[in-house]
């Protein structure tokens, strides 16, 4: 069985090859290439930034999302993030929620999110990425456990969908700092009462309790 060195070296040269062909595993996606302009894009202009969301997840050994590129920036970086990909073409919309703001290529979007379930992003939180080589670029990747911590806190009793959130966690369970995730959705009910399906499921032991959570792998 390949260990997790050998995985990650083995997903590196599949997604950094040159040779895309069509219907081959390798072929690079509409996805992908606005992936690759979005950060090479805010890399080339100095903006700080790091990949999150399922991309980054996907970097991790996860599934590869189909619906969209989530970057992370600080909230003092958002007015640099707007021009640089502004001037690469983007199309740039702003919701309603005051947490991102959406950039479209043609038809496919990177979400920039400066705040994590309503928690700025900081530089702390960008200096924690890794520096992987991705489709050819270098790029800033965060590390697992606060992307999980923030799918789990945000659900709610408007979005609360176990079924999604069950192939990421199987992925990347062994790089996941447990301690760190049961004690940031302590008292969260929908989020203890996922990791509580983990426990029974086998993916990871977690205690809950009405005081909070407590994990061990």
């Amino acid at each position: 069985m390949l260990n997790e060195a050998n995985r990650m070296e083995r997903k590196v040269l599949l997604i950094t090859t040159n040779q895309f062909e069509e219907g081959s595993a390798t072929e690079e996606t509409n996805l992908r290439s606005v992936l690759k302009l979005s950060t090479s894009t805010l890399k080339a202009d100095g903006v700080p930034f790091a990949l999150g969301g399922g991309y980054a997840l996907w970097v991790h050994g996860g599934p590869e999302p189909a619906h969209d590129v989530d970057v992370v920036v600080p909230e003092t970086a958002v007015p640099a993030a707007v021009d640089s990909l502004s001037n690469a073409g983007f199309r740039i919309e702003r919701p309603p929620e005051d947490w991102l703001f959406k950039a479209y290529f043609e038809d496919d979007l990177v979400d920039v999110l400066h705040r994590l379930t309503g928690v700025k992003v900081d530089q702390q939180l960008i200096d924690s990425a890794e520096e992987v080589e991705l489709l050819g670029v270098r790029i800033p990747v965060l590390p697992p456990t606060p992307i999980m911590i923030a799918k789990l806190r945000s659900m709610s009793e408007h979005y609360c969908d176990f079924a999604a959130l069950l192939p990421a966690f199987r992925a990347v369970r062994e790089q996941l700092d447990w301690a760190e995730i049961s004690s940031a959705v302590a008292g969260h009910p929908f989020a203890e009462a996922f990791l509580f399906l983990l426990n029974r499921l086998g993916i990871t032991e977690v205690e809950v309790s009405d005081s909070g959570s407590k994990a061990s792998v």
